[in-house]
């Protein structure tokens, strides 16, 4: 590959485009007009302005985007993580006009992007699922009967649904009856199709994922697990690697688990499979992102592997760069700290101009930044203003580190969540690897 597209803004443009440069690739960036004053507009060897700021008229333009990418004879397109990244139909016209989409195939987005089907086809592989209905819901008398059956709290959950978006938890048969109709609209709206199903809530459970990278001749590998249980409204605020209190023998069928979910669906480049485990390790399958993750870069420094370098050699035909499982290992530990512009009393986004920006340099932190001082976070995209990955030789040290770390980081002018990483940092239970996916919700109702 000599040119590649990134169809994607912010880190992540970033990200992609470090990586192209030391392969020698030169990278296409894409931008609307909130975001022409942006770092990666700079650092690319190229930038089209893509439309107005709302992303209906950018980032989710496909045929600007393909204009683009032809005007520019690129080889490839990256999309990045979020926006069109499993978009299968954007995949699908990138490749109808010869052109390489950094991703998984069209099949394989379709099938894993239907949350019902996806689940039918990881019981068929043996990968445990979590106890539900067989498929979509048809009424709302089968949801009660179904729910009756395996018993309440349910999660009443839309087929097309991702990223917390369209999951709605039922106490009861007649919270179940309030939320049924409202959360059909809502799939409809959100994800073009009113197919929703149920599951079982797993109380108290973790959510841990693990990273799988395939191939075209056929080669599936893991990258080990992350953790990603410290969420707010089901978005995920904190990730690491690896999981604390996690017994070995549960992380090996986990791994096991993981490639038997790739290998059902032939998969090919990068992907997670998703997992929730209960208080007493058993795990059952939650949902595969076909794409690169947000919390990439812990893995990353876990294993000093590149793994956007990893998508663009298995996109260019290439083989894994390492196809042998035990080739792959792992060292330290690493945790990833989403920061936001946002009140961190209300959690409500807070835009505007970033006065100071101000990373300092040590050797067991990374960076990963779409803004610099001066630039404007905007209403119009995800308020995330960087990610903050911390290394250590151990889970002890690597705490240590990000604390001392988080208490020098200056983002003023706006306000952000910095406050909320410290005070985790310095909880017991964090600390000792005791939490779980409501535990920081727990938390900050407490803390009121």
């Amino acid at each position: 590959m000599r040119k590649i597209l990134i169809a994607n803004r912010g880190e992540i443009a970033s990200r992609i485009i470090k990586t192209c440069k030391e392969l020698d690739i030169q990278t296409v960036a894409i931008y609307s007009d909130a975001d022409k004053d942006m770092p990666y507009v700079r650092e690319a060897d190229t930038a089209h302005r893509i439309g107005e700021p709302p992303v209906n008229k950018s980032y989710l333009n496909v045929d600007e985007i393909v204009k683009v990418a032809l005007n520019e004879k690129v080889d490839a397109v990256h999309p990045g993580y979020g926006l069109l990244s499993e978009n299968s139909q954007f995949a699908r016209e990138i490749r109808n006009h010869s052109i390489e989409f950094i991703g998984p195939s069209t099949e394989v987005i379709d099938l894993m992007g239907d949350k019902v089907t996806a689940r039918k086809t990881m019981e068929e592989a043996g990968v445990p699922v979590v106890p539900g209905s067989k498929g979509s819901v048809a009424s709302i008398e089968e949801a009660k009967k179904i729910a009756s059956s395996i018993g309440y709290p349910v999660m009443l959950k839309a087929s097309g649904g991702g990223g917390g978006i369209g999951m709605v938890r039922c106490e009861n048969e007649q919270a179940l009856v309030q939320s049924y109709d409202s959360t059909k609209n809502r799939a409809k709206a959100y994800f073009g199709m009113d197919e929703v199903f149920l599951e079982k809530c797993i109380d108290h459970a973790r959510h841990i994922e693990v990273q799988i990278f395939g191939d075209r001749k056929g080669n599936i590998v893991h990258l080990f697990e992350r953790n990603c249980s410290v969420q707010r409204r089901n978005q995920k605020v904190i990730e690491e690697a690896p999981s604390p209190k996690l017994s070995d023998n549960t992380r090996e069928k986990m791994f096991e688990a993981a490639v038997t979910a790739a290998k059902a669906v032939h998969y090919e480049n990068a992907g997670t499979v998703e997992f929730i485990v209960d208080q007493n390790e058993n795990f059952y399958f939650l949902e595969m992102n076909t794409r690169l993750q947000v919390e990439h870069p812990v893995t990353e420094c876990i294993t000093s592997l590149d793994l956007v370098k990893w998508q663009i050699l298995v996109a260019s035909g290439d083989a894994l760069p390492l196809t042998e499982q035990s080739e792959i290992r792992q060292k330290g530990h690493a945790i990833e700290f989403r920061i936001y512009a946002e009140d961190p009393k209300t959690f409500f986004p807070s835009p505007g101009k970033l006065a100071q920006l101000d990373w300092p340099q040590f050797d067991f932190v990374r960076i990963d930044s779409g803004y610099e001082s001066g630039n404007t976070v905007t209403p119009f995209y995800d308020p995330m203003i960087a990610k903050c990955i911390v290394y250590g030789e151990s889970r002890g040290e690597c705490i240590q580190n990000a604390t001392s770390y988080l208490n020098e980081v200056k983002v003023d002018g706006i306000k952000s969540n910095l406050p909320l990483f410290i005070d985790i940092l310095q909880n017991p239970s964090f600390k000792e690897g005791e939490y779980n996916t409501s535990w920081l919700s727990t938390l900050l109702t407490v803390g009121k």
